[in-house]
């Protein structure tokens, strides 16, 4: 039973701060590259951050570069966004996911991932 859990989003105002989680059951997250999509209505799926499974490399969109940390705990199985200083254009379903590869390309490719969460809502308004 491989599943993927996102949590943590929410409504925030313009400047403020959230952390997503990416909690895995079912697998070792160590043994992945987990990438962070997001999605805004009538938009494509989007890469927006991605960790490495053989060095824990980081890769971050030009959108979200500066403002975002990514992160493994490796006790906890879990993956972490850190998102800062957010943006309305920020607001969309982040989703998790995991893939077979040792590194992150860029941007991270949708087809090069075979687990995914069901999305966390993150909205950005004042």
């Amino acid at each position: 039973q491989v599943q993927l859990v996102e949590s943590g989003g929410g409504l925030v105002q313009p400047g403020g701060s959230l952390r997503l989680s990416c909690a895995a059951s079912g697998f070792t997250l160590d043994y992945y590259t987990i990438g962070w999509f997001r999605q805004a209505p009538g938009k494509e799926r989007e890469g927006v951050s991605c960790i490495s499974s053989n060095d824990d490399s980081r890769y971050f969109a030009h959108s979200v570069k500066g403002r975002s940390t990514i992160s493994r705990d490796n006790t906890k199985n879990t993956v972490y966004l850190q998102m800062n200083n957010l943006k309305p254009e920020d607001t969309a379903v982040y989703y998790c996911a995991a893939a077979n590869h040792y590194y992150c390309s860029d941007p991270p490719q949708i087809y090069d991932y075979d687990y995914w969460g069901q999305g966390t809502q993150v909205t950005v308004s004042s």
